[in-house]
């Protein structure tokens, strides 16, 4: 069956995006502490609402644009199924699939429940500070992409 390889690897990254924010975010109540060091400057826990895409750009109609994003995640999502089955994907190209789209849900859950993305994960190395924060869903949207990139576009491509 096509589609199980997307679905499995979608509701795994689904899941543990949204698991991740549940622990840290409420479990650890980062919304209330603002910052916790886990191993700094490597890793840290910083948290903000990202009403807009990247870097919370375009966030300034922040409620017109949720709706716009929630959107096109969702019209995107159904094209990479689509897209991935007629191209007769392989395994790790339907796994790729799976992951963005796992990953666009997850952002797009974040925004119908909370009006945001919640990220949280902040990273710095070797003396450059990184004033971003992200979340599971943003890795897995951007490892999905390069996998379609590396794993798409030749029939079964394994």
């Amino acid at each position: 069956m096509w589609f199980r390889p997307i679905i499995l690897s979608g509701i795994a990254v689904f899941g543990l995006d949204q698991l991740s924010k549940y622990i840290v975010v409420f479990g650890l109540d980062l919304q209330t502490r603002g910052t916790i060091d886990v191993l700094p400057p490597f890793l840290n826990f910083r948290m903000a609402w990202n009403r807009g895409v990247n870097f919370g750009l375009f966030s300034h109609d922040a409620d017109v644009m949720r709706w716009v994003l929630i959107a096109i995640a969702i019209v995107i999502s159904v094209w990479v199924a689509v897209w991935v089955r007629r191209d007769g994907a392989g395994l790790w190209g339907q796994i790729s699939a799976g992951v963005l789209i796992g990953g666009a849900l997850g952002n797009v859950v974040d925004r119908l429940i909370y009006g945001a993305v919640a990220d949280f994960l902040n990273m710095s190395c070797c003396g450059i500070e990184n004033p971003y924060a992200f979340n599971i869903a943003d890795v897995a949207i951007f490892v999905g992409a390069a996998g379609l990139i590396l794993f798409t576009g030749r029939k079964n491509a394994a």
